[in-house]
């Protein structure tokens, strides 16, 4: 059998981009939908473009158009969706459901991959409010994609290297600090940080293999968990200089979430539950699970160490 043909949903956006490459990289025949909502934005026409120059094919379609979604979707195998769903960007996890009302149509998609790609849902019943939003809306996604009997991988990649690594996970900034960190609580809990370009090349691995039909994809690669001191003892070591750590509880880390604005608190709660709780990694992965690593030793996957001296 020849390699299957993708499509991707989001091809544009953050993780999109990644996908869109690490299939054409892969060998994969690589469909991008050209939403003609895309209006005069240039910045996405641009990329666009120069995915076609890439190799990649661009199929005019839109969310809104139903039979546009249908026909491009029977022009592949497989259907990879990557929309946003932080509240700071965009959050569009429900615009899904008109996808799988195509997929369901078209009849002739082997594998489907809804827009995850962080913490799994299925573990977050437990969730705080507004942050819950995020598992509750996928969750949602999951429940349409299995009474559809659409066959699906879903992939949880964790903490995307670029928003928690470079920043030494520090909130509201993406860079490193220069004399000051704060620990959360006492630093200790273990974190899965993951190279985005990494994320894009093992979900691109999953497409064909049967070992992830119907199954959840854990990234975890082994030498990226870490608690939160230990990536700050990688920044130091690189710059030659220790900073200045304080702490701060889990109470007084919650207590102003009720005075911040929505995204906020959506942000809040999920670094409560990576950081105070440690939800990447009190779990064992079960039978409905494989972790990426495992089943790809030939992907040599970013070590943090290196990934920060991006930032020196």
């Amino acid at each position: 059998m020849g390699k299957s043909k993708v499509l991707v949903v989001g091809g544009t956006g953050y993780l999109g981009k990644r996908m869109v490459k690490a299939s054409l990289e892969e060998g994969h025949v690589t469909y991008v939908i050209q939403r003609p909502e895309i209006g005069l934005d240039v910045d996405k026409l641009q990329i666009l473009l120069s995915f076609k120059r890439q190799g990649a094919r661009l199929v005019q379609a839109s969310l809104s158009d139903h039979r546009s979604l249908v026909d491009a979707i029977k022009m592949v195998d497989v259907v990879i969706c990557t929309m946003s769903g932080v509240h700071f960007r965009s959050h569009n996890l429900l615009v899904q459901l008109k996808l799988i009302e195509a997929i369901k149509e078209a009849g002739n998609v082997k594998r489907f991959l809804p827009s995850e790609f962080g913490m799994d849902p299925a573990l977050m019943e437990h969730a705080m409010e507004p942050g819950r939003v995020t598992f509750d809306e996928k969750m949602e996604v999951r429940k349409a994609i299995e009474e559809a009997n659409i066959p699906y991988t879903y992939v949880s990649a964790n903490c995307f290297a670029a928003y928690f690594a470079g920043n030494l996970s520090q909130m509201g900034t993406l860079l490193p600090p220069t004399d000051k960190v704060l620990l959360y609580g006492h630093g200790n809990v273990k974190v899965v940080y993951v190279d985005e370009d990494d994320v894009a090349r093992y979900t691109i691995k999953t497409i064909d293999d049967p070992r992830t039909l119907n199954k959840t994809l854990y990234i975890r690669p082994p030498e990226n968990i870490l608690t939160q001191t230990e990536l700050i003892n990688k920044w130091e070591k690189l710059i030659g200089k220790q900073l200045q750590k304080s702490t701060i509880s889990q109470q007084d880390f919650l207590s102003p979430i009720k005075d911040l604005d929505y995204a906020q608190q959506v942000g809040v709660g999920h670094f409560y539950h990576i950081f105070y709780e440690g939800c990447l990694t009190n779990f064992e992965i079960g039978d409905q699970g494989e972790e990426a690593s495992e089943l790809y030793p030939e992907v040599n996957y970013t070590r943090m160490d290196e990934y920060l001296k991006l930032y020196v």
